[in-house]
């Protein structure tokens, strides 16, 4: 009988135990969500401060301007141009709403999170310069004119 008692203690200690852990994840969660919204708009406006200055300081109409996420013309790589390869992507996709992780799988970069994150960071940017519109949390759509 002893032994019965002392297991449903050790359970009850157990749920407690579990219980508060669950509540200061769910408090940590909320606190990381709050974070991560305000470092989210100070990118946003960061990325917008650096295009208007990057639009100010770029060379003159004659010469061509210099893609910052461009890779080496020459590298022969399949990476290339991201940004361009992105606006190719909306361009053909039309009115829908895609996840970055499906950009990066249609133009081959889903092979790790790095290569998922240059997509998503890109998208961001130009989310940021109003090239791709945010469709929700996650989703990208196509500019609409």
């Amino acid at each position: 009988m002893a032994s019965v008692t002392r297991k449903a203690r050790s359970v009850e200690h157990t749920a407690e135990s579990l219980q508060d852990d669950l509540v200061r994840l769910e408090a940590q969660r909320q606190a990381l969500e709050r974070e991560l919204a305000a470092v989210m708009a100070h990118l946003g406006s960061v990325q917008r401060a650096l295009g208007a200055l990057q639009a100010v300081i770029r060379p003159p109409a004659s010469a061509v301007p210099a893609d910052v996420t461009a890779a080496p013309a020459d590298t022969g790589s399949a990476y290339g141009r991201l940004t361009e390869q992105i606006m190719d992507f909306f361009e053909r996709s039309g009115d829908t709403e895609v996840r970055a992780r499906d950009v990066a799988a249609a133009l081959g970069r889903d092979g790790d999170s790095g290569s998922i994150n240059a997509v998503r960071s890109t998208l961001d940017r130009l989310v940021g310069t109003s090239r791709v519109d945010r469709a929700g949390r996650g989703l990208y759509r196509a500019r609409r004119s």
